[in-house]
């Protein structure tokens, strides 16, 4: 208790300090907008506060409230102007000067007219708003906000409606991390894998906006993807460079990175390189127990394992991309990036077997694991865009390559193992086993997208795709008698090479109308798949499958005000199984637990329906939605427990009840989810801000196994700047048990603290970090439960992070890689395996 208090009072101290370091005079500046005929408040305008001597570099902004009134917090001296626009209307410029006794400014009552009676020979800079938002998407200016001069963009996102980044610096859309990032409206799988790495390199001021698309349409693969984080960084053309190298350090490893753009013309050229190394993961601990229920004879068992695990982990990634404009009217762009990572891991368990029937011990044994690891991707892409004196009529022609190689190599020992006379022929099968494997998949795109405006209120888009994708899967086995020193032999039986073939036509038509406050879209896609499997070693039939869908979506929109709306729609979205959950291979290297893929998979089809409204002022930003979704196909991971002589291919079979997992199209699930985002700029330095998601959940297999419940998630955080560029936030998250079709989670609490100053001009930045710092250990569990067995399991973990980083930024530059509006996304592979690869 003592040393939360001496934390607690430690955490007030500074931030006194840091309030207590100015001496500068602060003042407000308030005023009145109305408009010049109706004499109403003109909600929403945007107000920017510049210094006269730099006018178009603004101090603060801010909005309207829905009266038409506004108070901001500005500190300095000297002359300013405030310029007040807003849509469709002429700018007022007002000027003013700080005054010396810190008193508010008032502006007074201000009128605004309609664009069209501006006076000839004016020029105004119009000012974009801050936020707006569509029938499918938020926006946000990152260009028009100050902060971007200094802040990374991971940093601007904290300010973006629908979009939270919590103390682990993990980011959502929308209350979910199952989202996708685009650049330009290209995907970027660099981005979407490892988002946070990324961002935090990538300067602000590169960036001109973000959206958050939360509809996406016909165009977009029938993917599950809730949403969409698209960055524009379209810049203005400036000959320059600029670079950003950064650094950090905490208590599980260490990392650096570099980001750079230059631009010579009409050739642009970005590069960004990132590595990270988790050498001090502190080990992990973890227990499970599961016991027969039902009907149970000799055959059957109580098992209770003890286990724990630890391992070191690097990561790196890089990437290229460039840009060259012909003309105003055409644009290529290409890309090159590959990431990728390695584990070694040693783990150690401890099993014991008990008869159902009486109690009395059946079999034991230890056993060791020794494995290395390395997965990666490797991709690129080439875009040519021709845009047409019509506006927002434009062609595109895309190409890309994606490649995602995988390896394993682990080794199990087996020591102490005892076992009655009955068991001794099942724990025979514990053979001590090397195993190599290696997965690839790689895909070949082309696609073709045009759109055109038919008038003023009517758009049509068209677009035809095709891939080719090759997944390869080869599993090695070599064996040997446990405790022998015999060499390892290869194991036909136990090996497989499967080869899956995926390929997938697919052509959209889509159509939008924008009426006044109305808009609304109709889209329909078809894909051909073809799935064609073949094995080239081990047990398994060839086979190919070919199926047809056909992917309907309607959205509609109504703008209430500029800045708040209503959005109704409805998606079919479909999962493809991908290749861990397809691939035939047998993995009993614990025989008392055995797994294996099912390669007759069909795809999964999910129908969703949501209601969302949006809406923003000047201090509250708000965003409600609810989500009705179901499916009657879809794949799920289903544990039997089971005799062995039942798991077709198991080679040796003993006759004794084990555990069995596959997967298998037998999932029929209903949910209806809901989410809140709200953000509170109490004052122009102080942000609080808080996101909220759940629902409720319904989980069937047909056959009598079935689970429901109720799951939350919340995270909220507050923010606070203080003078001489200091800032401290503060959040906390949790979650409620998740539930699966056989079982359920463990709920957790987390918070997490952060401390930035910048120095020299806010290029050099330096931020502390401190997760679960009361927390040296925690615990996490789940069970699983079948008409069978029942099944518990604990884990127990350090999760207190630590640390420092550094960023460095050199050089000035507003230009970044162009690329094309319209380019191929690749997301329509249901994930699994490990590393999260699909």
């Amino acid at each position: 208790m003592k040393t939360r208090l001496s934390i607690l009072m430690m955490i007030f101290f500074i931030s006194s300090t840091i309030a207590a370091q100015t001496g500068a005079v602060s003042f407000k500046l308030k005023g009145e907008l109305l408009d010049s005929l109706t004499k109403d408040g003109e909600a929403y305008a945007t107000v920017s506060v510049a210094n006269k001597q730099t006018p178009s570099e603004p101090v603060a902004k801010q909005v309207t409230d829905k009266n038409g009134r506004f108070v901001i917090s500005l500190k300095g001296s000297g002359d300013f102007v405030a310029t007040l626009t807003s849509m469709g209307r002429q700018p007022v410029v007002r000027e003013f000067k700080a005054p010396a006794d810190g008193k508010t400014v008032d502006l007074g009552t201000m009128y605004v007219h309609d664009a069209a009676n501006e006076l000839k020979g004016v020029e105004v800079v119009v000012q974009k708003p801050l936020v707006k938002s569509d029938i499918d998407k938020i926006e946000y200016n990152i260009a028009d906000d100050p902060d971007s001069k200094s802040n990374t963009m991971l940093e601007m996102l904290r300010k973006v409606p629908l979009v939270t980044v919590d103390g682990d610096e993990n980011i959502k859309v929308n209350g979910s991390s199952s989202f996708k990032v685009y650049v330009n409206g290209r995907p970027n799988n660099m981005m979407s894998n490892n988002p946070k790495e990324v961002l935090k390199s990538l300067p602000a001021n590169s960036v001109k906006r973000v959206e958050v698309i939360t509809n996406p349409g016909p165009k977009y693969d029938a993917e599950g993807v809730g949403g969409i984080l698209n960055i524009i960084t379209e810049g203005s053309g400036l000959v320059g460079y600029t670079a950003t190298m950064s650094a950090n350090v905490n208590n599980r490893g260490q990392g650096g990175g570099l980001f750079g753009t230059v631009k010579s013309g009409k050739l642009t050229v970005s590069a960004n390189y990132n590595y990270s190394n988790t050498n001090r993961s502190p080990r992990t601990k973890s227990w499970s127990k599961r016991e027969s229920i039902g009907e149970i004879d000799e055959n059957s068992s109580d098992v209770e394992t003890s286990s724990s695990q630890k391992g070191n982990y690097d990561f790196q990634y890089g990437s290229i991309e460039a840009s060259y404009e012909i003309d105003t009217l055409r644009l290529v762009s290409m890309s090159f990036g590959m990431y990728g990572g390695g584990n070694k891991s040693r783990f150690t368990s401890t099993t014991n077997a008990t008869s159902p029937l009486s109690g009395n011990p059946i079999y034991s044994y230890t056993s060791q694991n020794r494995s290395n690891s390395s997965w990666s991707s490797i991709n690129g892409g080439l875009d040519y865009q021709r845009l047409f004196h019509v506006k927002d009529r434009m062609l595109t022609f895309s190409y890309r390559i994606n490649s995602n190689p995988n390896s394993s190599d682990g080794s199990f020992y087996y020591t102490d193992m005892t076992a009655e006379d009955s068991w001794l022929d099942f724990l025979h099968r514990m053979n001590e086993q090397r195993n190599k494997g290696e997965q690839n998949t790689i895909e070949n795109t082309f696609q073709v997208d045009f759109t055109t405006p038919i008038d003023t209120i009517h758009t049509v888009e068209v677009g035809l795709k095709y891939i080719l994708r090759n997944n390869k899967s080869n599993d090695d086995r070599y064996q040997r008698q446990a405790g022998s020193d015999d060499e390892y032999v290869f194991s036909d039986d136990y090996s497989s090479h499967f080869r899956h073939r995926n390929d997938i036509l697919a052509a959209y038509v889509g159509y939008g109308i924008k009426l006044k406050r109305f808009s609304g879209r109709l889209g329909l896609r078809y894909e051909h798949t073809i799935q064609d499997v073949e094995y080239l070693l081990g047990r398994g039939d060839d086979f190919r499958k070919d199926f047809d869908d056909v992917i309907p979506s309607v959205s509609v929109g109504y703008k209430i005000t500029d800045m708040s709306n209503l959005r109704l729609g409805y998606n079919m979205r479909i999962y493809r199984p991908g290749i861990w959950s397809l691939n035939p291979y047998i993995d009993d290297s614990n025989p008392t637990s055995i797994s294996q893929g099912n390669p007759n998979l069909d795809s999964e089809k999910s129908h969703a329906f949501s209601l969302s409204y949006n809406n923003f002022t000047q201090n509250v930003s708000l965003s409600f939605s609810t989500r009705y979704a179901f499916t009657n196909n879809s794949i799920q991971s289903l544990t039997q427990y089971i005799n062995d002589t039942e798991i077709p291919g198991l080679q040796n079979p003993t006759g004794k009840d084990v555990m069995y997992q596959t997967y298998k199209n037998i999932g029929k699930t209903r949910s209806l989810d809901f989410s809140a985002y709200i953000n509170w700029n109490i004052t122009t330095n102080t942000r609080l801000y808080s996101n909220l998601n759940g629902g409720y959940n319904y989980l069937s297999d047909g056959n009598g196994l079935s689970n429901h419940g109720w799951m939350m998630f919340y995270y909220a955080g507050i923010q606070q700047t203080f003078p001489y560029d200091w800032r401290i936030g503060i959040n906390v998250s949790g979650q409620t048990p998740y539930i699966s079709l056989q079982g359920k989670g463990s709920s957790y609490f987390n918070y997490g603290m952060n401390i930035y100053k910048s120095f020299i001009d806010k290029r050099l930045t330096i931020s502390l970090f401190a997760n679960d710092f009361f927390n040296s250990k925690k615990r996490s569990s789940s069970t699983l439960e079948s008409i069978n067995f029942t099944s518990s399991s604990w884990s127990e973990y350090s999760p207190m992070r630590y640390g420092v980083s550094v960023s460095f930024r050199i050089g000035k530059l507003t230009a970044s890689v162009k690329k094309a509006a319209r380019t191929i996304s690749n997301d329509d592979v249901k994930g699994g395996g490990n590393n999260g690869q699909q």
